[in-house]
């Protein structure tokens, strides 16, 4: 028998990573991908050191082993996320004030009306498709009018955003259908930039036109680079996060009753361990450094997997049952480290929120696996598609 492969740009692996990350845990945590050219780390010690190490694991030539988001003008395509700090920190500092827990636990009456008023979309329906019609589009909703893009704008803002992470040729980089959606939706991040230069607002992206770095104001190309990815990283984790609990709820119905009935924050949080959207980021090693017992050479490519650390059997007992009373303060879904997720305490209250409304109409629910759709990516897992079958609460 042979030993399972870890590639990322596998869809096979794409669609179920779990048993491979549990192979790679047990027998390989230090991995190699010949074929690929990159190492791999899997156990929770392994990912969580690295992550809180950007020295040594720099994000210099970006966070993807996508061909052509990876390189030393990484900066051209991921902007700060391909920052070192103290680089790093002075652009994030810009928007950081944002997304303060005061902050986002303000925002939780607006984040109610949004998810209601998506409710009210789908409530005369018995069918409907829970990840398109709901879940990916309440973090949207909230990102865009923090964004300050127009109301009628936020459904063709999502479609581009979920077109972004598309391999619909089954490549390693971007297909067709990917790069178009990149396109139109630079296109139009550059004409909102232009349209409230001439007349600011409020929001965050006027905030980031009035915001400077060693006294210069940033260029429209950088205010773009920002929106990209705070509607990449805040839209796609959060909403395929909320669908893969969903997806638990159907697969085990005590999860279901017990999410449904008052345990919304619990489903929530353990899905964030269970079955993160946030698979896979990486980093270039600027050292050589001894990781089990080999010697791997300054300039490696380094796979971080949380994704695979958040079910490792030496921090989480029995961590492929999904249990709603588990202890998750030590998750890392949305990294650790100066690279810490910006919008984690939003996703938490989004996912929360997300999941408290649609319980309180809902008495229970299932979902028709035979024409749900993955999404195929080597960065997210979770559904394009779940169509599902409500009975509504009397």
């Amino acid at each position: 028998m042979t030993d399972p492969v870890y590639d990322p740009f596998d869809f096979a692996v794409q669609e179920d990573p779990h048993p491979v990350y549990a192979w790679m845990r047990e027998h390989a945590p230090l991995y190699r991908n010949d074929e690929r050219d990159f190492w791999a780390l899997s156990r929770y010690a392994d990912v969580s050191a690295a992550l809180r190490d950007p020295y040594r694991y720099s994000s210099s030539n970006g966070i993807s082993l996508e061909p052509e988001l990876w390189g030393p003008d990484a900066k051209k395509t991921n902007f700060f996320l391909a920052m070192d700090p103290p680089e790093h920190g002075a652009y994030r500092s810009l928007v950081s004030s944002a997304f303060t827990p005061r902050r986002v636990a303000a925002m939780e009456p607006r984040i109610r009306e949004l998810t209601r008023a998506r409710l009210a979309a789908v409530r005369e329906r018995d069918t409907f498709d829970f990840a398109h019609d709901y879940a990916a589009a309440l973090p949207n909703d909230v990102l865009c009018e923090l964004l300050g893009i127009p109301a009628a704008d936020w459904d063709r803002v999502r479609a581009d955003v979920d077109g972004l992470v598309l391999r619909d040729d089954g490549s390693d980089g971007r297909g067709q259908v990917a790069l178009a959606a990149m396109l139109r939706l630079a296109a139009f991040l550059l004409d909102l930039v232009g349209t409230l230069r001439r007349r600011p607002g409020e929001d965050l992206t006027s905030g980031l036109i009035r915001a400077e770095i060693d006294g210069q104001r940033l260029t429209d190309r950088q205010i773009v680079g920002f929106l990209f990815i705070m509607l990449g990283g805040g839209n796609e984790s959060t909403g395929k996060t909320i669908g893969n609990a969903w997806h638990r709820g159907h697969l085990e119905r005590d999860v279901q009753r017990a999410g449904l009935n008052g345990r919304a924050a619990d489903w929530a949080s353990e899905a964030l361990r269970h079955e993160s959207a946030s698979q896979m980021v990486a980093r270039i090693l600027t050292e050589t450094t001894v990781l089990h017992g080999t010697r791997v050479p300054a300039g490696a490519r380094i796979a971080l997997l949380p994704a695979s650390a958040n079910r490792d059997e030496r921090v989480f007992a029995d961590p492929h049952r999904f249990d709603l009373d588990r202890d998750t303060g030590r998750l890392i879904s949305f990294g650790l480290g100066p690279h810490h997720c910006l919008g984690a305490a939003l996703a938490r209250l989004e996912m929360r929120v997300v999941l408290e409304e649609v319980g309180a109409l809902v008495a229970e629910y299932d979902v028709d696996l035979d024409n749900s759709r993955r999404c195929h990516s080597p960065h997210q897992h979770g559904f394009l598609s779940l169509p599902t079958t409500v009975r509504w609460r009397d």
